[in-house]
């Protein structure tokens, strides 16, 4: 009989080391992860657009997001080139490309619509005359926004310069800048321009694949892969609609780096881009 008894006990003593090794096993094996994006909003702002998306990932892939903001555009350019610790980014073609070449960053997931700017103005101008802007002022994100290094391209002369104002919190406050009539123009992204049929279009740039999710060489295999299938689902949690519509897409689709060769030229006039990086 307490043979019989003695058994019971180790069997139930054996189930419950089992079932203690396997939630410290679950627990040693989420991780934590940063993922960082671009200032297009303030940091404040970014917090409130992001955190559903943190969350969704968090309850998804099983590991610990943190969102990584910057100030502005040249923190965030400074934390391209020299941070180590941003294990996931969001990011415009031209940063894509840039990380993907300089430090091996692995794009996991885009936008499903390509990424082009447009100028915006609320006068009468004829499409295509953005000398019509020359010494005016012209209102955008601060570079090396892709917005702002595409601006730059219909004015190549330095002595036919638009005043370019890089004052805008957000995307949607350039355009109300312009609606307060601070600015004659903005560029902004060609999604937001069509919420806007009241502005007039003056020119719309090029196409470039869409802003990408990308992974640094230092996340495991199998996070990016639990990343990435999460990005592709994402449009099925209504829940995140809003995250989707502050980022102007539809839904997250597959990609590769091949699709973003040669974006990282847009950086090229800009401070830093030449320089070796020693990332911490």
């Amino acid at each position: 009989m307490q043979s019989g008894r003695r058994s019971a006990t180790i069997r139930v003593a054996g189930l419950c080391l089992a079932l203690v090794g396997s939630s410290a096993a679950g627990i040693a094996s989420a991780a934590d992860f940063n993922l960082a994006v671009e200032p297009t909003h303030t940091p404040e702002r970014a917090r409130e657009v992001y955190q559903p998306l943190i969350e969704y990932l968090n309850a998804t892939t099983g590991h610990n997001f943190k969102l990584v903001t910057a100030r502005n555009y040249a923190f965030y350019w400074n934390d391209i080139r020299n941070r180590k610790d941003l294990h996931f980014v969001f990011d415009e073609a031209h940063f894509t490309d840039y990380r993907v070449q300089r430090f091996g960053y692995e794009p996991l997931a885009k936008s499903s619509v390509p990424s082009s700017y447009s100028l915006l103005t609320q006068d009468m101008v004829e499409e295509g005359e953005v000398d019509a802007f020359v010494a005016r002022s012209l209102v955008t994100m601060p570079a090396p926004n892709l917005g702002f290094a595409l601006l730059l391209e219909y004015f190549p002369n330095p002595m036919q310069q638009p005043d370019v104002r890089s004052m805008a919190a957000s995307w949607r406050d350039s355009v109300e800048i312009v609606f307060a009539g601070e600015a004659d123009a903005a560029m902004v992204p060609t999604w937001l321009a069509e919420q806007y049929p009241n502005l007039m279009p003056v020119v719309k740039t090029r196409e470039f694949p869409g802003a990408a999710v990308s992974a640094s060489q230092d996340v495991p295999a199998d996070v990016k892969a639990a990343v990435r299938d999460a990005l592709l689902k994402l449009h099925e949690d209504p829940n995140l609609y809003e995250v989707l519509n502050e980022l102007g897409t539809p839904q997250f689709v597959e990609t590769t780096a091949e699709e973003y060769r040669g974006s990282e030229a847009m950086l090229k006039n800009f401070y830093g881009y030449g320089r070796s990086s020693g990332q911490r």
